[in-house]
């Protein structure tokens, strides 16, 4: 079922008879990965055929359709890195835009969150936003989710290897604008770009997406179990959790080159020679493990390095948000919550040395950003306050 040059921005949504949550799948917002779109294909045809009942609505949407159609991951520039504050807000309600611009991803920036908001707007319950992607590397399916309870919950519904943290690593992305707009959101990387076998990974996310929502009873999707069963096998010995601890940038005059071999994720040794660069050699700083290695032309994330997190302290971080305990952190010396939002810190650097970053992780606050001589640390919204 390949993605052809008749490929629209809605790929297809089912309207239940009855109120439930808002299921909006994403794929293909980067046009070399047409998996997450041959999958919703697949999940549409079947409910149609199989009269399966939806409560709520399916609406899946096609993310870049102009990249898409010539196979690349962007024609000018990366769409998942567009969705900051102040871009999105030249984006009216109506998704025109006000800032006149005509580059390729604009137009579709705009078009996709018309779509979006559209179906936010027409919702009869909760919202939920799966984005489907694929990696340039071989590999085995996993979760990405920004570190809240909500997300948390979800994604438990999945057996996948979640990584927390690395959504928080870049900006501008999708899924982090969906969860200010109020949803529940998941990222999904399903294997390869090209293998059949990513695509049949993503699948089994959707239908499990939609139980794990509330659009549909398990019972009513005849093979859940063997969706998650091949899912779960798919995840082998990995950690169940695990978290990024570094992101090595890259931009075309650092001529990166990753090292052939490694897998999506895979388990890295301190010393091992990871990838090259005009400055030379690139090593591992620790044991550990390597997430989403690039194996392709664009991209400015040349990999990440991340480690496993203990159920004993997921547990304990889960215990500390309920009894909302993030109350204490403007207590420490030089830590001030920011007065305009809730969800963000401000520390300063020549203190925050005295302070593990694990201190702030606990309570989901995973996006660290420079600002001067201070640090600006941010967590997503939807955890108590």
């Amino acid at each position: 079922m390949p993605v052809t040059s008749e490929i629209t921005r809605v790929v297809g949504r089912v309207r239940g008879e009855r109120p439930g949550p808002t299921l909006i799948v994403v794929g293909g917002i980067h046009g070399n990965e047409p998996g997450g779109v041959i999958a919703a294909r697949r999940v549409l045809a079947r409910i149609d055929a199989e009269r399966i009942p939806i409560r709520g609505e399916l609406l899946c949407l096609a993310g870049n359709v102009g990249a898409l159609r010539e196979k690349k991951r962007y024609l000018a520039r990366d769409l998942n890195r567009l969705w900051t504050p102040d871009r999105v807000g030249l984006l009216p309600a109506n998704g025109s835009p006000t800032n006149g611009s005509g580059d390729p991803e604009a137009t579709e920036q705009r078009e996709l969150s018309a779509a979006i908001e559209e179906a936010l707007a027409n919702a009869r319950g909760e919202a939920y936003l799966v984005d489907l992607h694929t990696t340039s590397a071989e590999g085995i399916p996993f979760a990405l989710i920004g570190d809240t309870l909500r997300h948390r919950e979800f994604a438990s519904h999945f057996p996948l290897p979640v990584i927390l943290g690395l959504e928080e690593q870049v900006d501008g992305i999708l899924v982090e604008h969906m969860t200010h707009r109020g949803c529940v959101t998941l990222v999904v990387e399903g294997g390869q770009h090209q293998n059949p076998v990513s695509w049949e990974h993503l699948e089994a996310v959707l239908w499990l997406a939609l139980a794990a929502a509330g659009n549909a009873t398990a019972e009513a999707i005849a093979d859940h179990h063997r969706h998650y069963a091949q899912l779960e096998r798919a995840r082998g010995s990995l950690p169940r959790v695990m978290e990024v601890t570094f992101r090595h940038p890259v931009g075309p005059a650092d001529q990166f080159r990753m090292m052939p071999g490694f897998a999506n994720i895979a388990r890295v040794r301190r010393h091992q020679l990871l990838a090259r660069d005009r400055r030379g050699e690139i090593r591992a700083p620790s044991d550990g493990m390597v997430f989403l290695p690039l194996y392709q032309p664009q991209g400015d994330d040349g990999f990440f390095l991340g480690r496993g997190v203990s159920g004993l302290r997921m547990q304990a971080s889960a215990v500390a948000r309920r009894l909302r305990l993030d109350r204490l952190l403007p207590l420490l010396p030089g830590v001030r919550r920011d007065p305009e939002r809730r969800d963000r810190l401000d520390v300063d650097t020549e203190i925050a040395r005295l302070y593990p970053m694990d201190v702030f992780h606990l309570f989901g606050y995973r996006k660290v950003r420079q600002r001067g001589a201070h640090l600006e640390v941010a967590r997503r919204p939807h955890d108590p306050e």
